[in-house]
């Protein structure tokens, strides 16, 4: 443990930052998850309202640096390929 005022600090910020990270990344992991299984069982109006909710997430994530912005991209590209070939 660290003994130092300002290190006991760092410890302490640190964790409060990784706790909310892990609940951000958590949260779009399972509206990831959602939409998949939404796209799976072919509820394709669900699926494309899902899908709208989860892009925000992604986005809000990228914008507080939880997740890269290429991140953020490729998993709402693949997303909506994966809507667009159960629409099509």
């Amino acid at each position: 443990m660290a003994n130092l005022k300002s290190a006991i600090k760092r410890v302490e910020v640190n964790n409060k930052k990784r706790d909310r990270n892990q609940a951000i990344k958590s949260d779009m992991r399972t509206n990831i998850k959602k939409v998949e299984k939404l796209i799976e069982a072919n509820d394709v109006e669900n699926a494309k309202v899902a899908f709208s909710a989860t892009t925000r997430i992604i986005d809000k994530a990228v914008q507080k640096g939880v997740v890269h912005k290429n991140n953020g991209l490729r998993h709402k590209a693949r997303l909506a390929k994966k809507l667009n070939n159960v629409t099509a």
